[in-house]
């Protein structure tokens, strides 16, 4: 997607920053409403821009002022029988900002975001009581309803970006959700445990899905990276609404609720044998998404975000 952006900025600034705009080659499109903006007061400047130039235009934005408030959307299309061939050869590209709010909603600690963690870990629970068909559905229902992996990739964009805020916001988030996420994993194996007695515990402890958890090997853990570094791709190239595969090659989910339901049947190897686990998807996520947005830094925005 191409972005439009309205920027608002102290009317003395303006003809500045409309000159170094006007010359940009990837801007498509360049307007000024003089004294429109009322909070805050000054001009807006609305930009069409396309993907691969939206960057330098922060990049002159902050170059040229320090006072600014800038929204960003993105434009479906533009049509330009001059500019065509430019628009043809835009590229996939989150900005740093957008990438950061995206994370921010997705992985804030809300009702919502701690109510799709709990329901996720009532599904991942279920998926390890059943085989077959029944329990794949249940396990990728599992990961595609658990907002599980936004948080862990804020963590790794605050790394890369060194914003230890965004560090430890992405680390509470993780936090928090995966502990809502284990504990009612565990609730509802001690539910399934007080109607269905010993053959839930059972269907748990000799589940085939516990022991591909338990001892990995090579093929699981390249599926597990795949996972990870697909998901770091789909962030950075801003194909949210495709997130969920990732999470669904990983195994964090069905690994996190083996460890709470570990916990509920007083096994504490398979508890640790889950966690073990678990923690090995997050160190995934981490080394492939600081790799990747490392990449992208250096290659595409090599800029900090403007705040």
């Amino acid at each position: 997607m191409h972005r439009t952006m309205d920027i608002s900025v102290p009317s003395e600034t303006t003809d500045l920053l409309l000159k170094a705009l006007e010359q940009h080659a990837q801007v498509m499109g360049l307007s000024v409403s003089r004294g429109a903006s009322i909070k805050p007061p000054g001009d807006v400047i609305t930009v069409h821009v396309l993907n691969r130039g939206a960057d330098d235009v922060l990049r002159l934005i902050s170059q040229t002022t320090s006072e600014y408030s800038i929204v960003t959307a993105e434009t479906s299309s533009i049509i330009d029988s001059h500019l065509d061939p430019l628009v043809e050869r835009d590229v996939d590209e989150a900005l740093w900002e957008e990438l950061e709010t995206g994370l921010r909603h997705q992985g804030r600690i809300t009702p919502n975001f701690l109510a799709l963690m709990a329901l996720g870990g009532v599904l991942g629970c279920l998926g390890l009581t059943t085989e077959g068909a029944p329990q794949a559905t249940a396990l990728i229902a599992a990961s595609i309803i658990s907002p599980g992996f936004e948080p862990i990739a804020k963590v790794a964009l605050g790394l890369t970006l060194r914003r230890w805020n965004v560090v430890q916001r992405g680390l509470l988030s993780t936090l928090a959700g995966y502990s809502v996420f284990i504990l009612t994993a565990a609730l509802t194996f001690l539910l399934l445990r007080w109607t269905g007695g010993e053959r839930s515990l059972h269907q748990f402890t000799e589940n085939t899905e516990l022991t591909r958890l338990a001892h990995p090997g090579v093929r699981e853990l390249l599926f597990s990276s795949v996972g990870a570094l697909s998901g770091a791709v789909i962030m950075a190239a801003f194909r949210r609404s495709v997130i969920a595969g990732a999470l669904i090659a990983l195994v964090i989910i069905p690994a996190a609720a083996a460890c709470g339901m570990g916990l509920a049947a007083g096994r504490l190897d398979l508890a640790w044998q889950g966690l073990e686990r678990a923690l090995l998807d997050v160190v995934l996520i981490l080394f492939w998404g600081v790799l990747v947005f490392t990449i992208k830094q250096v290659t595409v925005h090599r800029r900090a975000p403007l705040v």
